[in-house]
């Protein structure tokens, strides 16, 4: 008979735990898609306006990529925690911690204030932006991917993945109703921190309804087992050096399966915001509001390509997608360098609609790779070890190599590259939609010390 711990939470719990796990991830994004619109529209010149504008852009965008390079440590700090502590608490101070970096950000002094003394403090504030993040995506995902229903668990552990749309959306919302109602000497002056500022209520919402809800049954079950492991005197291995010894095919594959889905997302919706406004000619809140009509179609599809995937498996959806965003950047551009408002829109949907049929399975994909006691680690780190190579560097690379070409043909091949190392991780991978998460859990700790290892190892890649 299976224990109390183990016995799945009834069905109408479920909804209130995705809906905690969205608005959480929600508020994050928000706060991180927030920065790198406003580092593409007023960060070149309110903290670095020294600079000639592409340099001031690329200075900006510098600081946009500091906040990735802090993901892994979250990664690590966060993974290790939520594999002793739980999903849940963790979760919490994720969101504390990013949302009092942006609204920090709302607070800044400017170059024209305190100099240099301003992008200094700009750096350190999407510092704490990154680490938060790197710590939320794996707690947010696993929340849901291990509170049941393992039949639809690709269409369930999709919808925290809508809180990258919903964020872009709410934020370039934001930000286009304050372009619209406001002058641009406004809105450079003061209109750009009340965004920034609008997170500490956002927080207080995704609070409330994240503390409402319950800890992972499946989380609960393996801490109950490694507790009378424990008692039993018998070791644990931390789960970071677990992941690296045992599992590191997946967490390769992992953050191969990463590359092409974090590239193209940034270069979709924040460098799109300089190069149609810079060499395609258009007006700002014209770029804004096409990705705000891009975001709210993303939002819509990616629970539906979750769906597919627990149909046809995670490996096809995926690429499907790869494939997709491979084969769309030279059109994108061509519809872009038209000018018209109705080819800008077609050319950041389309491109979504695609980034999502990568975006959608990644959760459950990554949560089936790993045990339970090591699973927010090992989820973490394959997917935020890669947004340093992929997404940090991504709308730096791309203005740079605008400004150094003056064409879009090099960025076009810089994703279509990244898309080829997509293809070949995923070719790389076993699919997994029909593995029990906590099966999984139970044959990795079914043995103790070294051979606990090796048994983990097996579990996870399906040997």
């Amino acid at each position: 008979m299976s224990s109390p711990a183990t016995v799945p939470p009834p069905r109408a719990h479920l909804p209130r735990v995705v809906a905690a796990s969205l608005i959480g991830t929600t508020v994050e994004w928000y706060d991180f898609f927030l920065y790198g619109s406003a580092a593409a529209l007023v960060f070149n010149k309110l903290f670095f306006p020294e600079s000639a504008p592409l340099v001031g852009t690329l200075l900006s965008f510098l600081t946009y990529a500091v906040g990735f390079a802090a993901r892994p440590l979250g990664a690590l700090v966060f993974g290790h925690y939520g594999d002793r502590l739980g999903r849940k608490k963790l979760l919490v101070v994720s969101l504390l911690m990013m949302g009092g970096a942006t609204f920090g950000i709302g607070l800044l002094p400017t170059h024209a204030t305190v100099g240099a003394a301003a992008p200094v403090l700009l750096t350190a504030l999407r510092l704490v932006q990154g680490f938060a993040l790197g710590g939320e995506w794996g707690g947010a995902v696993l929340l849901v991917s291990e509170h049941g229903d393992a039949r639809r668990r690709g269409f369930w552990s999709s919808w925290p993945q809508t809180g990258a749309p919903a964020g872009q959306l709410l934020a370039a919302g934001v930000l286009s109703a304050l372009t619209a109602l406001l002058s641009d000497a406004a809105f450079t002056a003061w209109g750009w921190r009340i965004p920034f500022l609008l997170s500490g209520v956002l927080v207080l919402v995704g609070l409330w309804i994240r503390l409402s809800v319950d800890e992972s049954p499946v989380f609960q079950a393996a801490l109950a087992r490694a507790e009378a492991r424990g008692a039993e005197q018998v070791a644990e291995k931390p789960p970071l050096v677990a992941v690296v010894r045992d599992h590191w095919r997946d967490v390769l594959v992992a953050m191969g399966a990463r590359m092409a889905e974090n590239i193209s997302y940034y270069v979709i919706t924040a460098f799109i915001l300089v190069y149609a406004t810079t060499s395609a000619g258009m007006a700002k809140q014209t770029a804004l509001n096409s990705v705000l009509v891009a975001s709210a179609v993303h939002f819509a599809v990616i629970p539906a390509w979750g769906a597919l995937s627990d149909r046809i498996g995670r490996r096809p959806v995926y690429l499907i997608g790869a494939l997709g965003v491979g084969a769309w950047m030279f059109p994108f551009f061509a519809l872009i360098d038209t000018g018209g408002f109705g080819d800008l829109v077609l050319a950041v949907t389309v491109g979504l609609v695609f980034h999502g049929a990568m975006y959608a399975p990644q959760a459950a994909f990554f949560s089936e790779m790993f045990a339970t006691r090591m699973r927010y680690s090992g989820a973490s780190i394959g997917a935020q070890f890669s947004s340093v190579a992929a997404g940090a560097p991504a709308p730096l690379i791309a203005t740079a190599l605008l400004s150094d070409y003056g064409t879009s043909t090099p960025i076009s091949l810089y994703v279509i590259a990244a898309v080829l190392v997509t293809v070949v991780a995923i070719g790389c991978a076993k699919e997994t939609r029909d593995r029990d998460l906590e099966s999984v859990g139970r044959r990795a700790e079914s043995r103790p010390g070294a051979e606990w290892a090796a048994s983990t190892r097996g579990a996870a890649t399906g040997d």
